[in-house]
């Protein structure tokens, strides 16, 4: 079992909470997790990037000019790709950038995720987010207690805590998601990771 230190609001500690090793404890597994990520980086890419060649452009059905006899260069058409106004040469087409992975390598790059931030100390678990209702200088002063201020900080909230959510998400350099929307990418894209012993306990739950 990992012990996991968790702390109040003014950044005291108050408890201590035994979590799984088999997810909180494992030695990262770099090479599944930087795939993982890979693979939910290009899934969010459009593909809707496009370019014409020569023969998608409009016009230049006729040469501009006889094949000898002018003492130039012979041309075919001035859609041509060193024409201004011609064809683009390989140019991005409209295409599917998805990527699929197994769900054990997904499961396997969060734990790994998870462990790796508890190790280097960049997990807080706190007990609770207290907010009676949206404030964003109460969340300030709660970043400042758990000396997280100023760092890329990325909090993950229950999804029906509407006021956590609210408080977090105006301040620079933090990104708030919900607990269901938790993934190695964005778990992993941060200076530190907060969020209440609840959520890591679901996170434990689906994880394990």
């Amino acid at each position: 079992m990992s012990n996991i230190e968790i702390k109040n609001a003014e950044g005291k500690t108050v408890d201590t909470v035994e979590f799984s090793s088999d997810v909180f404890g494992i030695e990262p597994n770099i090479a599944v997790t930087h795939q993982v990520v890979v693979c939910q980086a290009s899934n969010l890419r459009q593909g809707t990037h496009s370019t014409k060649n020569r023969s998608a452009v409009s016009g230049g059905g006729i040469k501009p000019w006889r094949q000898k006899g002018t003492g130039r260069a012979r041309q075919g058409t001035i859609r041509a790709p060193q024409w201004t106004g011609g064809g683009v040469v390989f140019g991005p087409t409209p295409h599917s950038h998805a990527k699929k992975v197994n769900n054990k390598e997904v499961k396997l790059a969060m734990r790994s995720v998870l462990s790796g931030k508890l190790r280097d100390a960049e997990l807080t678990l706190v007990d609770s987010f207290s907010f009676e209702k949206p404030s964003t200088k109460q969340a300030v002063a709660l970043l400042a207690a758990l000396g997280v201020e100023g760092k890329r900080v990325t909090v993950v909230v229950a999804d029906d805590d509407i006021n956590a959510f609210l408080s977090f998400r105006n301040i620079k350099k933090v990104n708030v998601i919900g607990s269901t929307e938790a993934n190695a990418g964005n778990l992993i894209d941060n200076g530190a990771l907060v969020m209440s012993v609840a959520v890591a306990k679901q996170l434990e739950e689906a994880l394990a």
